[in-house]
Order: structure tokens, then C-alpha cells, then sequence
């Protein structure tokens, strides 16, 4: 499957320059990217994009740096957690959702149902959907824990890899033999299209179906590790080739990426009815 280079103009953001910190509340930092330019390149998908989902899911979105004034000019803190629906039309720009929230810096809100209500509404129409809001209190923050799975780890295989760029064709499965399993790898690395800096995740696959081969299944993550994708994008396009290629009755393909500029980016994409995965933090988050 070809790679591509988005080419992107925003008025206010220069992407993938320095940039000036906000000092005032700006809404028009986000920077809505079209989701049809990842989903016209996916197996399956047409220039109708939207049309012919064939999943379910959402980008869950952590900011750390989430601060602002309370009304005698206080200072508050938390964590933001977002919850973007797969259904949207666009996706946000990480730098400028960076940008956008230190521009709640030096705003006075009344409370915290202020600050879900005006980051909801902001997110949400730029975005095409409605977006699910939380904001973590530090009086929680005890509750957000680090979480790693203990079994179905691929990455202690000893095999040869060569290929780094995105290939379905190193996927194989055995139709003779049907298995439910839960597999897992750290070693899941994309470019930024913007940037080019590295984007680092686990991602997490839940299935029902032909057993998929270990060893391909692997080969086939390390591939991107020279690819230039968004996260929301490089989550569509595993679930759209394992679905393809080994064409399982459930799937679930859930990616945490590693924090990076106080935020860190989870889609999930998966077949329809299953269970929404736990969002808790990984170590390298």
C-alpha cells in the first residue's frame, strides 16, 4: 500500500515550525483534518468514505497540561480526556490541540462543568461529531493507573525483519484453525506526516476467527515503522488489512500511543458489539 505526505495550510498555525505560546483563549487553534484523507487510501473504502465504515470506535485523547482560573483568578488544574467517535468528519491536529489548551491558561471559568462544557463545544464543531468530555481532578488522580497486559505478547520472537514500510501481504492466517485470542505489541512506531517526528505505541488485537500467524502479524506491525501516517489512520489501516486478509468474525484493534507534547492519542476501531477496551494508561504513557 502507497504512503502519502499530507500537505496542510492553516491561517493561525504554521505545523511542524516553532510557534509562539498562546497567552488568550483561542478556539480557532484547532485544526480539523479530514478524515477522508487517510480513509480514501484504506482497502475497502471508496471515495465515499464515510458511507462505508465497516467499524466502530473512537480516538480517545489525554492532555495533561489542562489549566485555567477559577474566578477570584486561582489557578486549577487536570487531565483532560476526550473521546472522539470514528463516525466524525474530522479528526484535531495534535499540535494545535496542544496549542488550544494552554490558550485555557489565563481564562477565569466558574468551575469544572464550565471547562468540559467549553472544551466539548469547541472540540465538537470542529470536528463533525459529538465528543464525549472528562476532566480528571487531582483529588483522582490517585484512580488513574498504569496497566500492562500479562499474556499474548509477540515482540520476544527471534526472527529476521526487513520490511519497513506497510505490506497486508505479510499477514498470513490458517483457516483450518479457528481461535479467539488476545495479542499485543510494543514495537509499533509511525512517523508524524506533519513533523516527521516518531510516533511510538503498543497496539492491542482482540479477535474471533482464523488463527493469525505470530511471526506475519509481527513482521507486518515493525512495517510502519518507516511510515508516515496519523495515529487515528495507522489504526484504520491495521484493522482494515487484518479484516481483509484474514477477514475474522470479531476484531478489535486498540493502539496507545507514548505521550508526546503533554498528550497522548488512543483510537480504537473494532467490529460492531464489542465492548469498549479499559482506557487505562500504559507504562510508556
Amino acid at each position: 500500500m502507497s504512503t502519502h505526505t499530507l500537505e496542510i495550510h492553516h491561517p493561525t498555525i504554521a505545523l511542524g515550525k516553532e510557534v509562539a505560546y498562546p497567552t488568550r483563549y483561542d478556539p480557532d487553534l484547532l485544526l480539523p483534518i479530514s478524515r477522508s484523507l487517510g480513509r480514501a487510501l484504506l482497502a475497502g473504502l471508496t471515495q465515499n468514505p464515510e458511507a462505508q465504515i465497516a467499524f466502530t470506535g473512537w480516538d480517545m485523547w489525554r492532555g495533561y497540561e489542562l489549566s485555567w482560573f477559577d474566578p477570584r483568578g486561582l489557578p486549577k488544574i487536570g487531565i483532560l480526556k476526550a473521546w472522539v467517535p470514528c463516525t466524525s468528519t474530522h479528526i484535531i491536529e495534535s499540535k494545535s490541540f496542544k496549542l488550544y489548551l494552554n490558550s485555557l491558561n489565563n481564562e477565569r471559568m466558574d468551575d469544572i462543568e464550565s471547562v468540559k462544557k467549553r472544551i466539548k463545544s469547541d472540540l465538537s464543531s470542529r470536528v463533525g461529531a459529538e465528543v464525549k468530555v472528562q476532566v480528571v481532578t487531582p483529588q483522582e488522580f490517585a484512580s488513574e493507573v498504569i496497566s500492562e497486559p500479562l499474556e499474548g505478547c509477540l515482540d520476544d520472537q527471534a526472527i529476521e525483519i526487513g520490511h519497513y514500510q506497510p505490506d497486508p501481504d505479510l499477514l498470513a492466517c490458517d483457516p483450518e484453525r479457528i481461535v479467539s485470542e488476545s495479542v499485543f505489541s510494543r514495537l509499533l512506531k509511525s512517523n508524524c506526516p506533519v513533523t516527521g517526528q516518531p510516533d511510538w505505541a503498543s497496539v492491542h488485537i482482540e479477535y474471533e476467527g482464523a488463527a493469525i500467524d505470530h511471526e506475519a502479524l509481527l513482521r507486518y506491525i515493525v512495517s510502519y515503522r518507516q511510515h508516515e501516517g496519523f495515529h487515528e489512520q495507522c489504526v484504520e489501516q491495521i484493522f482494515c488489512d487484518l479484516m481483509q486478509r484474514c477477514q475474522p468474525q470479531r476484531l478489535s484493534v486498540y493502539a496507545r500511543y507514548t505521550r508526546r507534547g503533554g498528550m497522548d492519542i488512543n483510537p480504537w476501531r473494532a467490529t460492531q458489539g464489542l465492548p469498549e477496551p479499559v482506557t487505562s494508561r500504559s507504562a510508556q504513557q
